[in-house]
C-alpha cells in the first residue's frame, strides 16, 4: 500500500488524532496541510506537529497534492466546507456530526447526497473491543439480535454502536427518553486529571430505541469518556446467546451452553519485549480482531480512526462505503430525536427522511 497523503480542515482538538496516527504510521499516512484560517495559530501549528499549513481551502489545493480531505471544523459550519470541497471534487471525511441541526441535514444531504464523495469518520465500531463483539454477532453464533443495550459513547456515536449491533438500517423507531442526576466526584478532563476533589453533578440519560421486533437501550453519562470510576457497558442479546461486557455466551446446540471471554492480546506485558501495543482479540481459539497498525503504539480510538483513514482511502479510491453521509444524517437525526423526546417528557416517533429514501 502506498503512502496516503490527506489534508485537514481545521486544526482544534479532534485533528490532532489525525495528525498523531499520520506521525505513528508514517509508512501508511502523510499530511499533505492543515487549514487553519488564524496566522499566529498555523505559525504555532506548524512548530508544534512540522507539517504545513494553509489559511483557505483553495490555497491548501492549490499548494498540496492530497487524496482526501479530513473536516473536522465545528458542525455548523460544516455542511459549507463540505459543499466547497465536494464542488471541487475532492473526497471528504468529514468528523461527526455532519451537521446541526435537521434541517442542516437534509439541507445538506440534498445537495450532495449520492453526487458527492462522502464518508464520516464516525470510529466506535471500529475500536477494536467494539469491532471484535461486532465480529462474534455477525458470525451467527448469537443468532438473530433483537437487543442492544449501549453505555459506551454520547449521541450519535452511541446510536451508531446500537444500529450496527442490532442490524439496523433505516427503520424508524418510537423513542422514549429520560435522564437523572447525581453527585459525582470531578474527574479528568481533556486538559488532564482534576486539580482538587470536589462533588460536581452528573447528568444521565437513559433512552429506549423501539424499531419493532428489535430494541435498543441508549444509558450514557458524560462522565464516562473520562471517570476512572465510570466504566462503559454492552449487552447484546440474541436468540441463541448474548455478549455482556467481555463475556460471551451461545449455545453449541439445545443441550450444550458455551460460555468464553473475549481477551485482549497485549505486547509489552510483564517480561515482554515486543514494543507496546495491541496485538488481537480472542474469544477462545477464535481470532476477532487484529490491528493492523501494530506495532505504532496507539490508544483504542485512535486505532479506530486509523481504520477510518485506511477505510477512506480505499473509498477515496473508487472503493465501497464504510460508514456514509446517509448514514451519520440517520444516527445524528435519532440523537436529535432522542433529545426532543427528552426535553418533551413524550415518546417521539421518527419519520422517513430523504437519506433513508437512497437507501
Amino acid at each position: 500500500m502506498s503512502i496516503v497523503r490527506f489534508g485537514i480542515i481545521g486544526g482544534g482538538w479532534r485533528s490532532e488524532f489525525f495528525l498523531r496516527i499520520a506521525k505513528a504510521l508514517p509508512e501508511l499516512f502523510e499530511v499533505a496541510g492543515v487549514v487553519v484560517r488564524d496566522g499566529e495559530k498555523g505559525k504555532a501549528f506548524e512548530q508544534t506537529w512540522g507539517v504545513s499549513t494553509f489559511r483557505t481551502i483553495e490555497a491548501m489545493l492549490e499548494g498540496a497534492s492530497l487524496s482526501f480531505a479530513v473536516v473536522s471544523v465545528p458542525r455548523k459550519v460544516a455542511p459549507d466546507v463540505i459543499l466547497e470541497l465536494s464542488s471541487r471534487d475532492v473526497p471528504v471525511l468529514c468528523e461527526t456530526p455532519p451537521a446541526e441541526k435537521l434541517e442542516d441535514l437534509i439541507a445538506l444531504y440534498r445537495q450532495v447526497g449520492g453526487k458527492g464523495r462522502i464518508q464520516v469518520a464516525e470510529q466506535y465500531a471500529f475500536q477494536p473491543n467494539h469491532a471484535g463483539r461486532l465480529a462474534i454477532v455477525r458470525s451467527g453464533k448469537l443468532g438473530e439480535v433483537t437487543q442492544a443495550q449501549v453505555s459506551a459513547a454520547h449521541d450519535y456515536h452511541g446510536i451508531s454502536l446500537m444500529r450496527r449491533f442490532l442490524g439496523i438500517g433505516f427503520e424508524n423507531a418510537a423513542i422514549r427518553a429520560t435522564s437523572f442526576t447525581s453527585p459525582i466526584i470531578g474527574g479528568p478532563g481533556r486538559s488532564g486529571p482534576p486539580e482538587e476533589s470536589r462533588i460536581v453533578q452528573s447528568q444521565q440519560v437513559m433512552a429506549s430505541f423501539d424499531f419493532g421486533g428489535k430494541y435498543g437501550v441508549y444509558d450514557f453519562t458524560g462522565d464516562q469518556y473520562f471517570s476512572w470510576i465510570r466504566s462503559p457497558r454492552l449487552l447484546v442479546r440474541g436468540e441463541r446467546g448474548e455478549i455482556n461486557n467481555f463475556d460471551v455466551r451461545y449455545l453449541l446446540d439445545h443441550l450444550t451452553p458455551v460460555h468464553l471471554q473475549l481477551t485482549r492480546q497485549q505486547a509489552g506485558l510483564d517480561g515482554n519485549l515486543e514494543g507496546y501495543y495491541l496485538k488481537s482479540l480472542h474469544c477462545g481459539e477464535q481470532v476477532v480482531y487484529r490491528n493492523t497498525t501494530a506495532p505504532a503504539r496507539l490508544t483504542d480510538d485512535e486505532i479506530a480512526v486509523a481504520a477510518c483513514l485506511e477505510r477512506m482511502s480505499v473509498y477515496a479510491a473508487g472503493g465501497e462505503d464504510f460508514y456514509s453521509l446517509a448514514e451519520a444524517c440517520q444516527d445524528h437525526y435519532l440523537a436529535l430525536m432522542m433529545q426532543q423526546s427528552l426535553q418533551s417528557g413524550e415518546t417521539v416517533t421518527t419519520e422517513t427522511q430523504c437519506w433513508a429514501e437512497d437507501n
